[in-house]
């Protein structure tokens, strides 16, 4: 006897493979979209996979059929997605959606689209709850959008679960933050420049706790908001140091005092204030319990990241990343080296 029939939206991205495994190890009758129909490894032989293109309506609509108990969507984005699922709502038993942690903002005002201004960093709460301000929805930025979304289900009446990820890890990754390490790592590089001291708090949170999130929300429909991350939000110097254990090499850490400089001392976790989510809600309302800590999982991490990497340029492994410069300058680190101790 199946727990009941699940669809998923973005089945192939990092989080979608993760969340297919879960719910179908749990019992469900899963149906696996994605715009290639294609599937993972891992999945059970009982997953039937689907050929989708979600900004299709008609063919979303189709591919729902009858209905589904649950609908997961892991790429759902702005008040468009929104109604294009409320829209078939009378097909949808209720709904688990990935939004993001940036869609809050401080007492003043500022959030993840702030950051560039001057004092335009956000100062959060250490822990972030779900009831902290959000911006304002709408279309300008990722956090918006995402904003935009949320209200739209909440708003409406198919039971959705709005979970708010962190900075999400794990393979499989389009944009994985742990390059700035591994690759460091590999080419040999003795140094790590770390701005802010090397003390600046990213909360990750990896694709098995979200599913683990996502798993517990289809057994429990309803209408909420909750923080998606791991049960420890580490240092940016402490997560040097795990990637280097892991490729058992040993580094230095270099502390830049503020803010980095052009690209040096910058990394995808780097920020001038902590950014930590308070998991207690999804703890009481959900019963949920990480699978995994970021330690623990880091090993599976750096090895799919280092065979993706193997006699490939980096932004041939991961175009997205390259929109963002060159990120490994190391001429203009050694540089700044080279004037620091001079």
């Amino acid at each position: 006897m199946t727990k009941g029939s699940a669809f998923v939206i973005g089945a192939t991205g990092q989080i979608g493979r993760a969340a297919v495994r879960a719910l179908a190890e749990d019992g469900w009758e899963v149906r696996a979209a994605s715009r290639s129909g294609g599937g993972d490894a891992d999945w059970s032989g009982g997953v039937q996979r689907v050929r989708l293109d979600r900004e299709d309506d008609a063919a979303l609509a189709a591919a729902l059929g009858d209905g589904v108990d649950v609908l997961v969507d892991v790429v759902a984005y702005g008040q468009r997605h929104a109604r294009q699922l409320t829209g078939l709502g009378d097909r949808i038993g209720s709904a688990v959606v990935i939004s993001s942690g940036a869609v809050y903002e401080d007492d003043k005002g500022r959030s993840f689209d702030t950051q560039s201004e001057p004092d335009g960093a956000p100062r959060y709460p250490v822990p972030i709850v779900e009831s902290l301000a959000t911006v304002a929805p709408g279309d300008a930025t990722y956090g918006t959008r995402k904003v935009a979304l949320e209200r739209e289900l909440l708003e409406s009446a198919v039971p959705s679960t709005l979970l708010r990820a962190g900075a999400i890890h794990g393979p499989h990754c389009r944009s994985p933050r742990e390059l700035h390490f591994v690759k460091r790592a590999l080419d040999a590089r003795p140094m790590r420049i770390l701005a802010y001291g090397g003390r600046s708090r990213f909360h990750p949170s990896h694709v098995s706790n979200i599913a683990e999130l996502i798993r517990l929300a289809a057994l429990k429909p309803g209408s909420r908001v909750l923080n998606a991350a791991d049960p420890e939000a580490l240092t940016v110097a402490e997560i040097s140091a795990a990637v280097d254990e892991v490729l058992g090499v040993r580094s230095e850490i270099v502390p830049m005092d503020g803010a980095p400089e052009a690209m040096v001392g910058l990394t995808p976790w780097s920020g001038p204030h902590p950014i930590v989510y308070d998991m207690s809600a999804a703890e009481r309302e959900l019963g949920y319990r990480p699978v995994t800590g970021y330690v623990s999982s880091l090993p599976q991490t750096v090895e799919w990241l280092a065979a993706e990497l193997k006699g490939r340029d980096w932004r041939t492994a991961f175009p997205p990343m390259a929109r963002y410069g060159d990120l490994f300058d190391y001429a203009a680190e050694d540089a700044w080296l080279a004037a620091r101790r001079t």
